[in-house]
């Protein structure tokens, strides 16, 4: 092959890869798909979002509505009549603006489903890379500010696992209970291992060093970080098992087991 040749530019899946490179982003679209069509389907269902004193993560903080979880009592006069109603819609933009401006996903669909490029030396459907540096785009920059709100998310479901444990005749664990908070467990994981908070918590230093407890926290974040896409990918599934559970259990598909 001659130089002319080698610096031609390929045409969209045009590649000399012999291994199955399609593999990856295919898994993406379909697991990224399926999650985005359930998580749209459950936002608008509206019902079905608690049971007992467990709470869906979907809906939580459920700031108005009708369960006892609901904060400020039942559907606020404001919202506008001609739009479908649903907690969720309240509260589901500050972790799902996090989750689509994560350095991780973006990363993640940007091939999958844009194909750019598809993958490593496979050629791309465009000619030119506009990055994030040009509308629309360029509000993915917004990620360090969907930071602040994740953790106190994070503070906020550990609180619902909390109030998991108190059923109507006293405290106790439920399978429910577990299942919520495994959630927190590898939703803290996801975002304490952010990108962002790892420049935070030491981007701004030159020798860490110096400062033993930034640079503990630093490594803490550091080995979390290293990890980063196997909790992007667990807490996404923990999040929308959550939901499933507590869904099945409130229609009386599923029961749910005491263990304490």
């Amino acid at each position: 092959m001659t130089i002319a040749d080698a610096l031609k530019r390929r045409g969209f899946g045009e590649t000399m890869r012999r291994d199955a490179w399609w593999l990856q982003p295919v898994a993406i679209v379909l697991g990224l798909g399926a999650f985005i069509v359930y998580s749209t389907w459950a936002a608008f269902q509206g019902e079905h979002y608690t049971a007992g004193p467990y709470l869906s993560p979907f809906y939580a903080p459920e700031l108005f509505g009708d369960s006892p979880h609901a904060w400020f009592g039942p559907k606020p006069g404001w919202f506008p009549s001609w739009l479908p109603w649903s907690p969720a819609f309240l509260i589901l933009w500050a972790p799902g603006g996090f989750r689509l401006t994560c350095y991780y996903y973006r990363g993640a669909y940007y091939k999958a489903f844009w194909g750019d490029p598809p993958s490593c030396t496979v050629g791309e459907p465009r000619k030119h890379y506009r990055g994030e540096a040009s509308f629309p785009l360029i509000f993915q920059n917004v990620h360090r500010y969907f930071l602040y709100l994740a953790l106190v998310f994070i503070v906020l479901l550990a609180w619902d696992v909390w109030k998991a444990t108190q059923f109507e005749d006293g405290f106790g664990i439920g399978v429910g209970t577990l299942v919520l908070a495994a959630n927190v467990v590898l939703l803290g994981s996801y975002t304490l291992g952010c990108h962002s908070l790892r420049h935070l918590i030491g981007g701004g230093k030159d020798q860490l060093s110096q400062l033993h407890g930034r640079i503990q926290a630093y490594r803490c974040v550091t080995c979390l970080n290293k990890r980063h896409m196997l909790f992007a990918w667990m807490s996404l599934f923990s999040v929308g098992f959550s939901d499933v559970y507590v869904r099945l259990c409130s229609m009386g598909i599923w029961t749910d087991w005491r263990i304490l």
